[in-house]
């Protein structure tokens, strides 16, 4: 516990005398202080969430209506992106399987295909753009119109109010969205099996899922809980710290989309290499 607070108050200190000292130059350079500045105020952004999120009240029934908002409201654009997806990805994939004479490998390489990468990649970036947007551009509207100030003057935490319900209901509701993602798009890969082959619905998701592991499965829930988080806290923290007025909230909704995309794709690498370096062993 010691060596936690003594590590705070060095951080603490650090990013203090950066905000003293800061001037046209700052004490390293203008853009490397800001950078410094952002990280440090991303980390107390985060700490804040994991603190609120264990201590009582819990604003359950706007977390619900979020989960709602998140899960519900997506289901549309989610089915018809994962269908096509599968349609799309299965007849692209036939003719070099056909002229090698693998085409019975055609279920396998869908189902490896849509578990282990583009069942969680594809409905993390369509979350970002709809669901990122939407919380970024909500939370930059509030705050410079002053609502958050006015929930805090009310005697409401609008950190727990709004951030807290939000990351959470995006942290849960994106693993069951890849899920479904996932079966809508072996659903439309099945169906241009069977029309090409006629190959039974119970043949096709045997042969999917023969070459699929639990690590496979796991790998892609643990990646899909990791970009709803993702997803959460970055439109969270752009639409809380909007400024500028109208144009701030344009640009806290243009910042949510790029950066979590951005951090989407860092997470996708890193976790592909770890997930082969258990492979591995």
């Amino acid at each position: 516990m010691n060596i936690k607070r003594t590590y705070i108050r060095i951080i603490d200190s650090f990013y203090w005398l950066i905000r003293k000292h800061r001037s046209d130059d700052g004490i390293f350079t203008h853009k490397l202080d800001r950078f410094f500045l952002e990280t440090y105020d991303i980390h107390k952004f985060i700490s804040r969430f994991f603190r609120e999120l264990f201590t009582k009240p819990f604003e359950f029934r706007e977390f619900i209506r979020q989960s709602y908002e998140v899960g519900v409201r997506s289901i549309p654009l989610i089915t018809l992106t994962g269908f096509v997806i599968g349609v799309v990805f299965t007849r692209q994939s036939r003719p070099p399987l056909v002229e090698f004479g693998a085409a019975s490998w055609l279920p396998s390489l869908i189902g490896i295909a849509f578990v282990r990468a583009l069942g969680p990649l594809v409905t993390a970036l369509i979350s970002s753009g709809k669901v990122g947007s939407h919380i970024g551009a909500e939370l930059a509207s509030m705050k410079v119109t002053e609502q958050i100030d006015a929930m805090d003057v009310s005697a409401v935490n609008p950190y727990k109010f709004l951030v807290v319900t939000r990351v959470a209901a995006t942290t849960i509701m994106i693993p069951l969205l890849m899920l479904y993602c996932t079966f809508v798009g072996m659903l439309g890969s099945f169906m241009n099996v069977h029309q090409n082959e006629l190959t039974s619905f119970v043949t096709f998701f045997e042969s999917a899922f023969a070459q699929v592991s639990f690590l496979d499965v796991s790998a892609a829930v643990f990646k899909s809980i990791l970009y709803g988080f993702t997803i959460g806290i970055v439109a969270c923290y752009r639409g809380f710290n909007a400024t500028n007025g109208t144009q701030g909230v344009g640009r806290a909704a243009n910042r949510a989309v790029v950066f979590s995309m951005f951090l989407i794709f860092a997470e996708e690498l890193l976790i592909v290499q770890i997930t082969h370096w258990i492979a591995a062993f």
